[in-house]
């Protein structure tokens, strides 16, 4: 069952790694946060009446050792926390305040490619050691942070690498969306036999002719939107008035429709 739950687990880390790829995020940073989420949790959810989970307990659930949860346990309560850079960051960064690969003002140099000296393949053999500059200009170029100029150098143009910009709205809407497939899952996999599973359910088919896709879009956004209007009519008839006794409890109520598509599967039929 453990091997089990590790090889769904590689499948749902899929489109995340995806997205983080997409956006600079190294695997360091994917770690720590990683690392930084088993002792939240195993902090919330696995205390007894409903205090925190002792830093022993906790060690014993994760599989860290005490030391590194007290220090994680102390960070949580932290507004923000330092993150590791992925290594085209390090470069970018090193360019802006690394003094061998600034000008006299103080404001980065253009840089020729290769040499020893306060070029860019220096700058990388300090920045980013394991990486070959080659690879990583091509990689630079690739996503707009630096520009090439006539006589063999290089311009840096961003302090960060970020290959795709995303508003900070769509990202929390990302987080949240897969928040609430996932805890719904957990919940269904781990009830007890005497709770009510939570609605869970897919119309999917591996066979659909690839030219239906417009029409599927158009279709599945009216009826979507239809349904999806209804249930907010019914949430909104059972929303607890703002003049409700203190006593009543209520709670986030709701329901996902998303679209699903694999075009890895896109094939012509035999």
């Amino acid at each position: 069952m453990r091997e089990r739950i590790l090889q769904a687990l590689g499948f749902l880390l899929e489109p995340v790694v995806l997205l983080l790829l997409k956006n600079g995020i190294s695997w360091s940073e994917f770690s720590e946060i990683a690392k930084t989420k088993f002792v939240d949790v195993a902090t919330r959810r696995f205390g007894i009446r409903g205090r925190p989970t002792n830093i022993s307990r906790v060690a014993i659930l994760t599989g860290q050792d005490r030391r590194e949860v007290s220090k994680i346990r102390r960070q949580l309560d932290k507004p923000t926390r330092p993150r590791a850079m992925c290594k085209p960051t390090h470069v970018l960064d090193g360019w802006y305040r690394d003094a061998e690969f600034l000008d006299k003002a103080g404001r980065p140099r253009d840089l020729c490619i290769e040499g020893e000296q306060g070029t860019f393949a220096a700058l990388v053999r300090r920045h980013a050691p394991s990486i070959p500059h080659v690879a990583m200009i091509k990689q630079l170029r690739a996503v707009g942070a630096v520009k090439d100029l006539p006589g063999g150098k290089v311009r840096v143009l961003k302090r960060a690498y970020v290959p795709k910009a995303l508003s900070e709205d769509h990202i929390a809407l990302w987080g949240s969306v897969l928040h609430d497939i996932g805890t719904t899952w957990e919940y269904n996999l781990m009830r007890e036999p005497s709770q009510r599973s939570r609605f869970e359910r897919r119309a999917v088919n591996l066979r659909v002719d690839a030219t239906a896709l417009p029409a599927f879009q158009q279709f599945l956004e009216a009826e979507g939107q239809a349904f999806l209007e209804r249930i907010d009519d019914w949430l909104s008839a059972h929303e607890a008035p703002e003049t409700a006794a203190a006593s009543t409890t209520v709670m986030r109520l709701g329901v996902g429709v998303y679209h699903i598509g694999d075009e890895r599967a896109v094939r012509r039929p035999k």
